[in-house]
């Protein structure tokens, strides 16, 4: 007889899944993966730790699902870069979909950065596999635009290093700017304005002189 098939998760257990990765993904974001226990996750998510061990083979499987399930979506403004688009529109729209994550994915951001904070000895392989890959065939683009003369001469790599500086900001140093701007201000609408004239000014090709 042929081996029976694994019997898919119950709507329970995929629902005590997701309760368990969003309750980590709280624990987790505040505390970072050190300061993470499986004690504070199964008290985020309401259920006892031998629950949560059912499920998981403990802390570090549920950090790398968590830090695996996140990568997609991490690099999805980036991928929507369009080679064939007018250059200065395609990055200035990309600053605006990695703003739109910090606001919309907070938690995500913080999980991300501390895993990178402490070397990204669980995500490196996925570092190299996945976003080096979609990196360099990023830098490539926007260095065949400024070949091109498409764009001013700037360099690629540190491009992409300063939207990510200052996008991921507004998540992952939150508290601070909650304390700096008031607890009760959305920085993102002036950030917004702020980021785009920034790095509209920094893509801008220089005038023609008049003697050209």
């Amino acid at each position: 007889m042929p081996e029976s098939t694994a019997k898919k998760p119950s709507r329970i257990q995929r629902r005590n899944r997701r309760v368990i990765l969003d309750a980590a993904l709280e624990v987790f974001s505040k505390h970072g993966y050190r300061g993470a226990t499986l004690d504070q996750i199964a008290a985020e998510a309401g259920l006892s730790k031998p629950n949560i061990l059912y499920y998981f083979n403990g802390k570090e499987d549920i950090h790398v699902t968590l830090l695996s399930q996140l990568m997609e979506t991490w690099l999805d403004p980036l991928v929507e870069l369009d080679p064939e688009g007018d250059p200065r529109r395609e990055i200035l729209d990309y600053v605006e979909r990695k703003l739109t994550m910090s606001r919309e994915l907070p938690r995500e951001s913080r999980l991300f950065a501390n895993e990178i904070l402490q070397g990204a000895p669980r995500i490196e392989p996925e570092l190299h596999s996945h976003l080096k890959p979609l990196f360099d065939e990023k830098c490539a683009v926007i260095a065949g635009w400024v070949a091109a003369g498409k764009l001013p001469p700037l360099d690629p790599q540190h491009l992409i290093f300063s939207i990510w500086a200052t996008t991921q900001h507004y998540a992952d140093f939150e508290a601070q700017a909650q304390i700096l701007l008031g607890p009760e201000t959305d920085p993102r609408p002036r950030a917004q304005a702020h980021l785009q004239a920034m790095f509209g000014a920094l893509l801008d090709l220089p005038e023609p002189s008049a003697n050209g």
